[in-house]
């Protein structure tokens, strides 16, 4: 099958989220499987820094947008360790710029003008490298335009006839919302503009438009699927997603097993596997702890944090168990993540009053990243919605037991220690339901009493989510079962018309 991925940011080229991570791995995994893949992405100014090597292609672009005629040109790399293309497109006022898609916590104001430029510049890109494709995939709202495009002008259009379109929504959060006069900008017939299609609360919602527009949606657990089909996740999108329900499904992501894999891992003060995990992440957080200057003692449980200090993580729930937990009870906290200031100065007081307890690290730091997962005996993910989450799997790959709410890819990926679950040998974490700092708080403490007085039950824990296959294999396989059954369907479908 040949397949045009199409995302806003792929690692090791940009990234300011999981999304990156995703669109860096499935590629690879697909090619993997037998398939042809390419890659397309917006040629950032990060992309410099990138240290992958970059070769210009003498392709120039030149794709309308509203009335203006905008002129770019194609850049290509490599995705690491796999003979995959990655396109990048260039566009200096578009793209050459200190951020993604904002800066100073605003997005920036001509967001819609430059990925309806992208998708344009990527169908025209795929035409005049005549490139064979059966199938695009979309990954949220700034590239979700390409499947309205391939159903609207581009129906019939080498090389392009037939091919079957997927988006993925990776939060459904995020959805490209801008006011209804920038629809000129897409170049398409306002006839689309309306609330089955293209238009939202009367403004143009390009998320929205993916949704209406694509063969096939999928989000990325299972979980969440079905969470977004109601009022409570479905950040008003919800009823456009219920008249999707027989093409939109759930694929949980997987995790990079060649970075995140504690057998192999360079960051790590001693690797280990499942055979010697207890002198492997006691050697890890003793090193941990010598290097955050905090208290030295491999039995002290270790509690760590790793992601945005945003509210949809759950900081309204960590904030007050923390604040009262470091006064009382004898339990290392570390936490690595930037967000929101109010969070950010909150926990400096905090690490500025207990420093032997607590180690602040405002910063994202790969090597750290890594290193906390391994000296942790338990990992904290509370989140009020997450779509799928990598960091319960990363800290089950490393045996550190996760502590979760269970919502989306948490409660598809994390078995809730219980009497039965322990009875059937699938337990592998803690998890709880209302979004409250007290059933946080029980969740915690039961873990807490279980590390210190229930060696077995957390051998069980920990060994049951090191052993678990985290990696993409099974992921792969069921997008490649959605791409294949999509584009049979998209074919039948187009036979009729």
């Amino acid at each position: 099958m040949n397949i045009l991925f199409a995302a806003s940011e792929i690692e090791p080229f940009a990234k300011s989220g999981g999304l990156a991570d995703v669109c860096g791995t499935l590629p690879r995994e697909l090619e993997a499987a037998g398939h042809e893949v390419v890659v397309f992405m917006p040629a950032y100014r990060c992309v410099r820094r990138c240290e992958q090597p970059i070769t210009p292609t003498s392709i120039e672009l030149a794709v309308p947008v509203g009335s203006k005629l905008i002129s770019g040109r194609l850049l290509e790399s490599r995705l690491p360790n796999s003979d995959i293309p990655v396109y990048l497109v260039e566009q200096a006022d578009y793209f050459d710029r200190n951020e993604l898609y904002g800066e100073n916590g605003e997005s920036y104001t001509d967001n819609c003008e430059r990925f309806v430029f992208f998708c344009r510049a990527v169908l025209e890109a795929a035409r005049l490298m005549e490139l064979e494709i059966d199938l695009v995939h979309a990954n949220d709202w700034q590239t979700a335009l390409l499947p309205v495009y391939l159903n609207t002008e581009f129906l019939d259009a080498p090389p392009f006839t037939d091919v079957a379109t997927l988006l993925t929504i990776h939060n459904l959060a995020y959805q490209g919302r801008f006011w209804h006069w920038d629809m000129l900008l897409t170049g398409l017939d306002w006839k689309y503009f309306n609330w089955r299609q293209m238009e939202f609360y009367g403004q143009l919602n390009l998320l929205k438009s993916g949704i209406a527009f694509a063969d096939a949606i999928n989000t990325v657990s299972p979980t969440y699927a079905t969470e977004i089909q109601g009022s409570e996740q479905g950040c008003g999108l919800e009823g456009a997603l219920q008249g999707r329900s027989s093409d939109l499904s759930g694929i949980l992501n997987g995790i990079d097993s060649l970075v995140w894999n504690p057998s192999r891992d360079p960051y790590l003060a001693m690797k280990y596997t499942v055979a010697n995990w207890r002198e492997g992440k006691a050697r890890n957080k003793v090193s941990l702890q010598k290097q955050l200057g905090l208290q030295v003692n491999d039995s002290l449980p270790m509690v760590g944090i790793v992601g945005r200090l945003a509210s949809q993580k759950g900081w309204d729930l960590i904030l007050p168990v923390m604040k009262q937990w470091l006064k009382t009870i004898d339990v290392q906290w570390v936490v690595l993540g930037t967000g929101q200031p109010e969070y950010e100065t909150e926990l400096l007081n905090l690490q500025h009053a207990h420093q032997d307890k607590f180690s602040m690290n405002l910063q994202f730091n790969e090597g750290l990243a890594h290193m906390i997962e391994a000296a942790s005996d338990m990992f904290l993910m509370p989140s009020e919605f997450e779509p799928c989450g990598l960091n319960q799997m990363y800290s089950m790959a490393y045996g550190s037991v996760p502590i979760v709410r269970r919502t989306g890819g948490l409660a598809d990926t994390v078995i809730n220690c219980n009497e039965r679950n322990l009875d059937n040998g699938t337990a592998t974490g803690f998890s709880f339901g209302p979004f409250l700092p007290q059933s946080l708080e029980q969740a915690l403490a039961k873990a807490v009493c279980c590390f210190q007085n229930g060696q077995a039950t957390w051998n069980l824990l920990v060994e049951n989510g090191m052993k678990n296959d985290w990696s993409w294999a099974a992921s792969t396989a069921r997008y490649v079962e959605l791409y294949e059954k999509t584009l049979t369907l998209r074919r039948q479908t187009h036979q009729h018309v």
